[in-house]
Parts: structure tokens; C-alpha cells; sequence
């Protein structure tokens, strides 16, 4: 999967498609397999970033220990006043019954700087199936696995005996542990609707991305040419992993978001970018630059009148080529 931050408005679509879909059973309240974090900001769970996990080197000999997040980090879920005021006329707004200290979206829109720069971009986030993950690794039952035909990582629930060592393996934070089940559970990449064996026995995208009301997400094989994700990948090499040191390989990869100038308080603007350089480069490597100079030069392209194949790509509208679900049909 490619998603494009340029497209991303924080609508949090893909967070309630997958969260209908997959996670609204006992002992998931607290799970978000997709969530839409503001950048900067601490995420979710709070902290991700900062607590190790992976592989301690690019030899992956080694994995580097990290935490398990407490139930705090998540953030609880909150019993809200609904039948007082929809039911019973109560004439206080709708609140928490209890006093939140954090949550999921906690961070909503504040992200960084200083008036007149200051600035945030959205970040979702899911399982990146990672081709070497180390929550498969973790797991001494073999419980969580990697399939062979399309690389999606999934848990046995049969064999899970609840260690937890893969929630503390995952450096991205993005396998759970079920409370009332007493396994660990984790996105599925949509492998039913990928497989066509929805209730129309039609292929479909990832609830994620087939929701998306800017159809930011990407969907194939990256090792298909002719599709959007190697052009986007290989070719044009303007989507990058999250976070590469972790050494896992992730394959879900993002177009960084391209930053406005800095202004002056009386509105003069600076030859500066709002969103730190610097900043995008501890997210997604050094070679970020590169991606960002290609995508303003190909903007460029198109400004003057001329074609561009990368920006017909993050440009179309057509879901048949965005979303190419053919690849996934021999599995």
C-alpha cells in the first residue's frame, strides 16, 4: 500500500471503516488497527516512537527489546452521556462520564511551530506487513505469521497462548492484545475483500483505502511494473517506508507531504519550508529530500503544460488502476 499525506485531510473515514468492520467486539474498544495521527505529535499509543522494538541492526541478528503500552498509552475507553441527553432531555452537553486524560486523536490538529508557521500534517497508520517483521519473530509459538502467497501477517488465534511478546516486538506499535480473548489480534490487510469473498463475492480494496474520500491509498504488488505501487516505489522512488531504521522492511509506504513557505508576521514570505526538513527525515530517511525535489519538480511540469506520468498517477481518479485488485486474484 502507497498512501499520498499530500491528499490527507484527517476525516478519520478509514479509521471508523476499519474499526466497524474488524474491531467492535470484547476486549477491542481500545484498538484502532488503522488510526490518523497529527505529526507532530506523540500518536498512538502515546509514545510509539520513542520505546525501541525491531531489530537492533540491518543484519536483523538481533531484536531490540521495547515496552508493552499500557492501557493509559492507548487510552481508555470512555462511557459517554448519550441516553441523558438524546433520551432523557438532559440539558448538558454530550461529555465523557468520567475525566479523560488521553486518548486516540488526543493531539487532533495541534501539531507544531509557532504563529505565523505553525504547522501539522496526518499521518495514518496500519499494520505495514513488514517483510521482515519482527513480531513474527517474537512470538515463540509461531502464532503469528507471514503468508507465503502475499506477504499479509497474521495471527493463529489457535496457537496464541496471549505472551504478548509480539505487542512488544512491533516497533509501530500495531498488534493488540485482546483482554476478553486472551490473544493477540492485528489488521488482516481486508484479506476476505482482497480474496472476493465479500457478501457480493466481488474483490475489493482494504476497507482503508476503499473508503477514502480522497482516495489517497494505493493498493497492489510491488513487484508488478505496470502498477501504481512499483512506479511509485522503484521508479519514481517518491514513497518511502516509515521509519526504516527499524530494519522490518514495511510495505506500506508514504508520499511525503510537500510543505507552504514560511511567512513573516507582516505576511512577507520566507525561502523556508514550515514543515522542518529535518523533521520529515527522522520519519522517513534521508531520502526524503529527493522525493520531495522530484514531486515539486513533476508539479512544476504540470503547471507549465506539460504531462507528467507521476503526477497523472497521484492525480487519477480512476479506483480500477488505483486499486488493482487483479493482482491479488491467483492467491
Amino acid at each position: 500500500m502507497v498512501l499520498d499525506l499530500n491528499k490527507c485531510i484527517g476525516c478519520q473515514t478509514c479509521t471508523i471503516a476499519c474499526k466497524t468492520n474488524w474491531t467492535d467486539e470484547p476486549g477491542r474498544e481500545y484498538m484502532y488497527w488503522n488510526n490518523v495521527e497529527t505529526k507532530p505529535g506523540q500518536g498512538y499509543p502515546r509514545g510509539w516512537e520513542d520505546v525501541g522494538d525491531g531489530w537492533a541492526s540491518e543484519d536483523r541478528t538481533e531484536r531490540s527489546p521495547g515496552e508493552i503500552p499500557s492501557i493509559e498509552g492507548y487510552g481508555r475507553h470512555w462511557e459517554f452521556n448519550h441516553e441523558e441527553v438524546l433520551l432523557e432531555g438532559s440539558d448538558e452537553h454530550i461529555a465523557p462520564a468520567e475525566d479523560p486524560e488521553w486518548g486516540v486523536n488526543w493531539e487532533e490538529d495541534e501539531g507544531a511551530g509557532q504563529y505565523p508557521n505553525s504547522y501539522y500534517f496526518y499521518l495514518p497508520r496500519l499494520c505495514n506487513h513488514c517483510t521482515h517483521p519482527s513480531c513474527v519473530e517474537a512470538c515463540p509459538r509461531q502464532a503469528v505469521y507471514k503468508r507465503s502467497e502475499d506477504g499479509i501477517v497474521l495471527v493463529d488465534q489457535e496457537r496464541c497462548r496471549g505472551y504478548r511478546h509480539c505487542v512488544e516486538g512491533c516497533p509501530y506499535h500495531k498488534i493488540y492484545f485482546n483482554m476478553e480473548e486472551k490473544t493477540a489480534e492485528k489488521c488482516i490487510f481486508c484479506y476476505p475483500r482482497i480474496e472476493g469473498n465479500g457478501p457480493d463475492g466481488e474483490q475489493h480494496a482494504p476497507a482503508c483505502a476503499d473508503s477514502c474520500v480522497t482516495m489517497l491509498r494505493y493498493v497492489g504488488r510491488l513487484d508488478d511494473p505496470t502498477g501504481p505501487i512499483h512506479k511509485l516505489v522503484e521508479e519514481w522512488e517518491v514513497a518511502l517506508p516509515l521509519h526504516a531504521e527499524y530494519h522490518t522492511d514495511p510495505n506500506v509506504f508514504y508520499v511525503p507531504p510537500m510543505s507552504p513557505g514560511q511567512h513573516t508576521e507582516e505576511g512577507e514570505t520566507v525561502d523556508a519550508d514550515r514543515i522542518p526538513p529535518t523533521y520529515l527525515e527522522e520519519l522517513f530517511g534521508p531520502d526524503v529530500h529527493d522525493a520531495l525535489d522530484t514531486l515539486e519538480r513533476e508539479r512544476e511540469r504540470v503547471r507549465v503544460g506539460e504531462d507528467s506520468e507521476l503526477m497523472e498517477i497521484l492525480t487519477t481518479n480512476d479506483r480500477e488502476n488505483q486499486y488493482q485488485m487483479e493482482v491479488f486474484a491467483d492467491d
